[in-house]
């Protein structure tokens, strides 16, 4: 197992307020490692690389489609995106060469998977990644 997935497994679904976690490579454009049993579709990928690449606002405005669902932006900036639907979301943090993507689920609590998500985002960046 790699060190980035070892940081994806301890640090966010160690959590136990993860469901699922990826890396996908920014310029490549594709998933470099993921949680066990959670896959990215390549239209999912692009739908979160392009998240970063319009302007906040009309990110915000539009929300995303992830995963075969509609889900409500509730924070667009230069380096986070949170988005939500009913009780589950998705939070993603760019880094240098990545973007981290966490999911949450029912039962889980959304501050604790954005707090882990942005510190190891903190982490990532902080160590060049």
């Amino acid at each position: 197992m790699s060190h980035l997935q070892n940081l994806l497994l301890d640090s966010l679904l160690g959590t136990k307020h993860v469901d699922s976690a990826a890396l996908i490579k920014l310029h490549e454009r594709s998933v470099c490692v993921a949680s066990p049993g959670f896959s990215l579709m390549p239209s999912d990928v692009r739908t979160l690389v392009n998240g970063f690449a319009k302007n906040p606002l009309q990110t915000r405005r539009e929300g995303l489609y992830f995963k075969e669902k509609d889900y409500k932006c509730v924070r667009a900036d230069d380096y986070s995106l949170y988005a939500k639907n009913d009780n589950r979301g998705v939070i993603v943090v760019k880094t240098h060469l990545f973007l981290l993507v966490a999911t949450y689920i029912e039962g889980m609590y959304p501050s604790v998977c954005v707090e882990a998500t942005e510190k190891l985002g903190d982490y990532l960046r902080k160590k060049g990644y």
